[in-house]
C-alpha cells in the first residue's frame, strides 16, 4: 500500500498569467497595497482573463497529476496571497484604508486592509475555482482557505477589539464556503492556520474554537483538514527566517486529535520534528511535509523514503500522508516538479 501524497495549496503561476501573488512581489510604489497591483493586472488582461486563469490552473494541476500527486490542488492560481483574495469578499474590509501592523509574531511589518464593520460572506465565491480546477483531472481535488486567526493576524482590526468574536464571525463566513463546496462534491477542504503555531495559546482559547465553527454542519465525506506551517521566509535559500517555535505543535497537537478535525498538515522538512509528535495524533491522519519549500536543493528520494519510514515508526501507514512543507510558489515550476517528484517516487517505494 502507498503512502498517499498531496499538496498544500499554492503552486508557481505559469508565466503567461500576469497575475502578481506574493512569492514574486517586485520593487515598486505599489508594494504597500496587498490588491492594487492584483485589481490592475486583471483589468490588464482583458476580457481574456477568465481564460487565461482557467489555463493556468490547468497547467498547475495537470504538472502535479503528472509529478504522481494523489490529491493536487488548484494552485492557487487567481490569488495575489491566499488571505486578501478571500478578504476582498468579505463585507466588513476597508481595501483603502491601509493600517501599519506587525504580523506573524512580528516577523514583519506590511500595509493591510483595515477592518471596519461586521465581517460577513456576500457571496460564496471559492466554489467556482473549485469547479473550474476539477475539470482539469479525475483525482480527488483539494481546496483551500485561510483560517479565522490567520485572517486576523494579517488585517488591522478597527471595529472588533476582540479577537474572539472577530474570530467567530470569520469563521461564519468561512461556513459558508465551506457547506458551498460540500454541497458540490468537494471532498478534502483545508483551512489554513499558520498562526496557530505563532499563537498556540489563543489557539487554544479561542481559535480552534473557531476552526471547528468553520466545518460546522460540514457533512461526513468531507475531511476536515487543518495546515500549520511554522512560517514563510520571503525569499529562496534565506537560512534564518525566524519560524515560530518548534514546540508549538506539541502544545495543540492533543486538543486537535480531540477536535472533529481528521486531518493535520505539520511541516517536517526544513525542520526536523521529533518523530514522536506523531503519536498524539490516535486517529487523526497526519499531513507530513517532507520537501522543503524554500530551498532550491532538491531532496532526494532515498532521503524522503527515510524520513517516510521513521515517520511509520509512530503513526500507521494509512494515517500518513506525503507532501511538501507549504506551498511551492518561492520555488518555481522546475524546482517544483523535481521535488515532487522525488516525493511521489518516495511515497510509493517506502
Amino acid at each position: 500500500m502507498s503512502i498517499l501524497t498531496t499538496c498544500i495549496g499554492a503552486y508557481p503561476k505559469p508565466d503567461f498569467v500576469t497575475l502578481p501573488d506574493w512569492f514574486t512581489i517586485p520593487e515598486g510604489p505599489d508594494t504597500s497595497d496587498p490588491t492594487k497591483r492584483s485589481l490592475k493586472a486583471l483589468e490588464e488582461l482583458g476580457p481574456d482573463a477568465g481564460e487565461i486563469i482557467r489555463k493556468g490552473t490547468k497547467a498547475a494541476v495537470e504538472d502535479q497529476v503528472r509529478c504522481g500527486i494523489d490529491i493536487p490542488t488548484d494552485g492557487e492560481i487567481p490569488r495575489e496571497n491566499y488571505i486578501h483574495y478571500h478578504c476582498r469578499h468579505l463585507a466588513g474590509f476597508d481595501f483603502s484604508k491601509l493600517a501599519s501592523k506587525a504580523v506573524r509574531g512580528g516577523t514583519y511589518c506590511a500595509n493591510l486592509p483595515s477592518i471596519t464593520g461586521p465581517v460577513s460572506l456576500r457571496e460564496p465565491y471559492i466554489v467556482n475555482d473549485w469547479k473550474i480546477a476539477r475539470e482539469f483531472t479525475d483525482r480527488p481535488l483539494k481546496i483551500t482557505l485561510p483560517g479565522p486567526m490567520t485572517v486576523a493576524d494579517t488585517n488591522a482590526d478597527l471595529f472588533y477589539d476582540d479577537p474572539a468574536k472577530l474570530g467567530a464571525d470569520l469563521a461564519d463566513a468561512l461556513n459558508q464556503e465551506v457547506l458551498a463546496l460540500a454541497a458540490a462534491g468537494c471532498r478534502y477542504i483545508q483551512i489554513d492556520e499558520p498562526v496557530f503555531a505563532r499563537q498556540p495559546g489563543n489557539a487554544l482559547r479561542y481559535g480552534l474554537e473557531n476552526l471547528e465553527r468553520t466545518f460546522h454542519g460540514c457533512p461526513d465525506h468531507v475531511v476536515r483538514t487543518v495546515h500549520m506551517c511554522c512560517g514563510y521566509p520571503d525569499r529562496l535559500d534565506h537560512p534564518n527566517y525566524p519560524k515560530a517555535d518548534q514546540d508549538a505543535y506539541r502544545q495543540i497537537a492533543q486538543a486537535i486529535e480531540d477536535s472533529s478535525i481528521e486531518a493535520v498538515s505539520i511541516e517536517d522538512a526544513h525542520r526536523h520534528n521529533d518523530l514522536s509528535l506523531l503519536e498524539f495524533f490516535e486517529t487523526t491522519t497526519v499531513i507530513l511535509g517532507v520537501v522543503a519549500i524554500a530551498r532550491s536543493r532538491v531532496e532526494t528520494v532515498e532521503e524522503i523514503r527515510k524520513r517516510l519510514s521513521g515517520a511509520l515508526e509512530h503513526i500507521g501507514r494509512e494515517r500518513l500522508i506525503a507532501a511538501p512543507d507549504c506551498g511551492l510558489g518561492l520555488l518555481g515550476r522546475e524546482l517544483a516538479m523535481k521535488k515532487l517528484e522525488n516525493l511521489s517516487e518516495a511515497a510509493r517505494t517506502v
